[in-house]
């Protein structure tokens, strides 16, 4: 290539960083992430099925970042179907339009690029990512995701010798897309067919339960050791109880929010869930230890194979794990001891989070709360000739114009601001109804549910107060259960069978944030809805302008160009660019 040609493409690339969009804070550092996101054949459970991995990772890649960072993550969509990333329980302040659902984003083309941009502002703590589309998650496309404190940030416990991801769920043989026909077909999707951790079945305890040839998880451990495990439920419908063989779990950290710290020998985890334990190894390694993640509140003996065993192997260990596994709780027809255990659970008032002060600094009990809602979720039902689930008599149907697209653009009908404060007393309907949030508001939200199985509701954008919860209908009078100063503050919370669970939201992010259910079958369902929250005073202070890159969908379809070369160098960031200049400048051939 001759100089001057080098030299004109050097000013050309130039030319094009300048022009890239910047939503960056240009003074806090960046870390960026290339996932291609395809399907790949693996066996967890001993049969080959189609997964979805990362990078042809299954589970995938772990995000590690540090408060404050900006987090760049470049999604190649090569999957045969629609695609979007949600990255659960990170607040995405000031731009919900890098939350990867629905009502915010139009999805990723099969074959096409974009680039998620967004700062982990004043956050810390565990959390997971996993694509947001039709039941997806239920064949992988899942990962962890860490929030470091600032080094400046005392840590309310001495340093672990291993910081150590660890992703529990159900798991069907059968992928999505058949799990999708069951539900369109009117079918439960029932008992599933065992229960990975790091996307590996179980270990060989039992000969007659478990197949040979099924690769399991071993985490390999130094005898006297602290270790930080972060376990996620990212299944599709089961709470599963967590437990390691001997050992006691030091609860310190759920979801973005220090505890109290209280030694559990196991922890009920529901869908969706983050915790962090502190796990000291302090056994004297006569032989390995089992790590199991067993199914609750279901017939126990008619569900056994549904358990996930791996094995914690200290460095001087004399042997396999071998004999019977740890006992779960006892309570199979009883879950008081499980509820206990949750409001047992506890903010630590005087940790600091992300920045120096005490979390506690933050008195939500003190805050008059703005606005009640009432959200129930009962059976499924039949309307229109299809199965539906429903919240508060509404099964959510998603706009095929993203609710925050269509403010931008002003698209009339694409939701309605209607969603009610009390369940609905007429017969259920199909809606895109939205809750019209206050900016600044305290919002009280009662999640009751009537089903005969657990729910777990997951809010993005915030992490509100669990406050209360308890058996049978709530009425005015359960307020006076609540705490009132140290419920934990968190993304995602269960609620029992029959029972009610109260969270206290303070409605600090301008945006168009989802709630739902984070059981997958009820979700792809229709139960959940959005809540829409505009400063009055519109500025770039509260909300970030939508993002160059931004894709248009449904009414405004017509806006959206061809992925082109010039296109795919845009979404890919100066990165990309400055590899493609640096290559140049070498004299290679591209």
């Amino acid at each position: 290539m001759a100089t001057s040609s080098i030299f004109l493409s050097f000013l050309l690339l130039c030319n094009c960083i300048s022009l890239l969009p910047i939503f960056t804070s240009a003074e806090d550092p960046t870390v960026s992430y290339k996932f291609e996101v395809s399907y790949i054949t693996a066996s967890p459970l001993g049969v080959p099925q189609q997964v979805i991995a990362i990078n042809g990772e299954f589970p995938g890649p772990t995000i590690n970042s540090t408060t404050n960072n900006n987090v760049v993550v470049n999604v190649r969509n090569k999957l045969d179907e629609n695609l979007l990333l949600t990255w659960a329980g990170v607040q995405q302040k000031r731009s919900s339009w890098q939350d990867g659902v629905l009502g915010t984003n139009c999805p990723i083309p099969p074959k096409w690029n974009w680039t998620y941009n967004f700062q982990v502002k004043d956050q810390i703590g565990s959390y997971f990512y996993f694509p947001s589309l039709n039941l997806q998650r239920a064949s992988g496309g899942f990962g962890g995701f860490v929030i470091n404190p600032r080094s400046v940030i005392p840590v309310p416990f001495d340093t672990p010798a291993g910081d150590i991801i660890v992703l529990i769920g159900d798991w069907y043989i059968r992928n999505h897309t058949a799990l999708r026909k069951a539900l369109d077909a009117g079918h439960d999707l029932g008992m599933p067919d065992g229960v990975l951790i790091n996307g590996k079945g179980p270990y060989r305890y039992n000969d007659t339960l478990v197949p040979d040839g099924i690769d399991h998880e071993t985490i390999n451990v130094e005898p006297g050791k602290t270790y930080r495990i972060r376990v996620s439920n990212v299944g599709v419908s089961t709470s599963l109880n967590f437990r390691i063989q001997n050992h006691n779990l030091l609860l310190a950290e759920s979801e973005g929010s220090y505890t109290v710290q209280q030694n559990y020998t196991s922890l009920d985890i529901h869908v969706g869930q983050t915790y962090s334990f502190l796990i000291t190894m302090d056994q004297n390694a006569s032989s390995d230890y089992y790590i199991v993640a067993s199914a609750r509140f279901v017939n126990e003996s008619r569900w056994q194979r549904v358990t996930g065993v791996g094995i914690l192997h200290y460095s001087n260990s004399k042997g396999k794990a071998s004999g019977p596994l740890p006992d779960p709780p006892q309570d199979q027809y009883d879950n008081t001891f499980s509820m206990n255990q949750a409001r047992s659970i506890r903010w630590n008032v005087s940790a600091s989070g992300a920045r120096p002060n005490p979390q506690g600094s933050f008195k939500y009990g003190s805050i008059n709360v703005t606005e009640v809602y009432i959200l129930k979720n009962k059976p499924p039902v039949t309307i229109n000739g299809k199965k539906r689930a429903t919240l508060s008599g509404i099964s959510f149907v998603n706009p095929t114009t993203p609710i925050r697209l269509a403010d931008e653009f002003k698209v009339k009908g694409a939701y309605k601001l209607d969603f009610p404060t009390e369940p609905l007393t007429g017969p259920p309907k199909m809606e895109t109804s939205v809750i019209n949030g206050t900016y600044r508001g305290f919002m009280e939200v009662i999640l009751q549910n009537n089903e005969t199985k657990m729910h777990s509701y997951h809010m993005d954008g915030y992490a509100f107060f669990v406050v209360g919860m308890g058996y049978g209908e709530w009425t005015n009078d359960s307020r006076g259960t609540y705490n009132k100063w140290d419920g934990i503050a968190r993304a995602t919370t269960q609620v029992y069978p029959g029972a009610w669970t109260a969270i206290l939201i303070s409605l600090d992010n301008v945006g168009v944030w989802n709630l739902r259910t984070e059981n997958l079958d009820s979700w792809y369902l229709g139960q959940e809805t959005y809540v829409r929250i505009v400063n009055p005073e519109k500025n770039n202070k509260t909300e970030l302008p939508m993002p160059d890159n931004a894709l248009f969908c449904g009414a405004l379809s017509r806006m959206q160009k061809p992925q082109d070369i010039s296109s795919a160098l845009r979404v890919h960031g100066s990165v990309a660019i400055f590899g493609v200049l640096m290559a140049m400048l070498s004299g290679l051939v591209l």
